[in-house]
C-alpha cells in the first residue's frame, strides 16, 4: 500500500542542526517552573480596545528559549511515533506544518511554561536588542505583526485549563496523537489511515481515563473540551510571539522541514 511505504528522505540528513537546536544545544538546562499562581497569566481585558492592544514577551530571552526547547521536544516526540514514521515525507510535512502550533502549546502546558507579556509601548530594552536586527527587514516587507492581548489570552486560557486538570504524561501523549493525526487537513492522501490513527489515540485516551480516573466519569469529555480551545489559537501568533525574535525573517515552514529531517 503506497501510504504505508516508509519514506527515506530524512535519513540522508547532511548533519546540519536546525536553527533552534543550534541555539539550544549550547545550554542543556532544566529551568524550575514557576508555581501556577505566579505572574499575571490571566491579564484583565476589560474592554474591546484593550483586547486589541499589541503585546510582546516581557522576558523574550527566557520565554523564547523555553518555547524553542519545547518545539525541539515536540518534533522529537512526533518523529518517534512509529505510525508517523511510516507515512511518506509529503504526508509528514502536511501534518507537521498544520499541527506544530497546537502541539507546541500542549508542550508548553505539559512543561508548565509560564510567560508574561507587556504592551508594545512598554517593551524591555532586551526585547529591543533581540529584535532590532530584524526590524528594518520586517518593516520593509510588512511582515511584522505583534499579537493582540486577546490572542495571548486564548493561549493562557488553554494553559490554565490544562493545569487545572492536572493532565498526566500519558494523557498528554494521547492528546498529542489526536492533534497530530488530523484527517481533515487539505493535501493529505492517506486520509483513512490517518483517521484511524486519530481514532486509536482517542480510544486509548478514553480507556486510560476510565481505568485511572474511575471517580471522574466526565474526565474524558473535559480533556476534549480543553483540546477544543486549541482551535482558537492561531499558528502565526505562536510564531510571532515565541520565534520571530529568534529566527527573524526565516520562514517557519522551512525551519520545521529542517528540524523534521535533522537528528534531534
Amino acid at each position: 500500500m503506497a501510504c504505508m511505504d516508509r519514506c527515506r528522505c530524512c535519513t540522508d540528513s547532511q548533519g546540519q542542526s536546525s536553527i533552534l537546536y543550534n541555539i539550544l544545544k549550547s545550554e542543556d538546562r532544566q529551568q524550575p517552573a514557576p508555581q501556577p499562581g505566579q505572574g499575571p497569566y490571566a491579564p484583565a481585558l476589560g474592554c474591546s480596545c484593550g483586547k486589541q492592544r499589541r503585546v510582546a514577551l516581557k522576558h523574550p530571552q527566557v520565554a523564547c528559549k523555553a518555547a524553542s526547547a519545547v518545539l525541539v521536544k515536540t518534533l522529537r516526540f512526533v518523529k518517534n511515533v512509529p505510525c508517523f514514521q511510516e507515512l511518506p515525507l509529503d504526508e509528514q510535512l502536511v501534518l507537521v506544518r498544520s499541527c506544530w502550533a497546537p502541539l507546541l502549546v500542549l508542550g508548553l502546558a505539559q512543561d508548565r511554561v509560564h510567560f508574561e507579556t507587556v504592551e508594545t509601548t512598554e517593551l524591555s530594552m532586551l526585547h529591543t536588542i533581540l529584535t532590532n536586527k530584524h526590524c528594518d527587514e520586517e518593516q520593509s516587507s510588512g511582515t511584522a505583526k505583534l499579537p493582540s492581548a486577546a490572542e495571548i489570552q486564548n493561549i493562557k486560557v488553554f494553559l490554565a485549563k490544562c493545569w487545572s486538570l492536572d493532565i498526566s504524561t500519558k494523557e498528554y501523549a494521547y492528546l498529542k496523537g489526536t492533534v497530530l493525526f488530523n484527517p481533515e487537513l487539505p493535501g493529505l492522501h492517506c486520509v483513512q489511515y490517518i483517521q484511524g490513527l486519530q481514532q486509536e489515540a482517542q480510544q486509548a485516551l478514553n480507556e486510560h481515563v476510565r481505568l485511572i480516573h474511575k471517580e471522574d466519569q466526565h474526565r474524558f469529555a473535559k480533556l476534549n473540551v480543553a483540546l477544543s480551545i486549541l482551535g482558537s489559537i492561531n499558528a502565526s501568533v505562536i510564531a510571532e510571539l515565541f520565534f520571530r525574535p529568534i529566527i527573524g525573517t526565516v520562514n517557519m515552514d522551512d525551519m520545521l522541514l529542517e528540524m523534521l529531517c535533522a537528528k534531534l
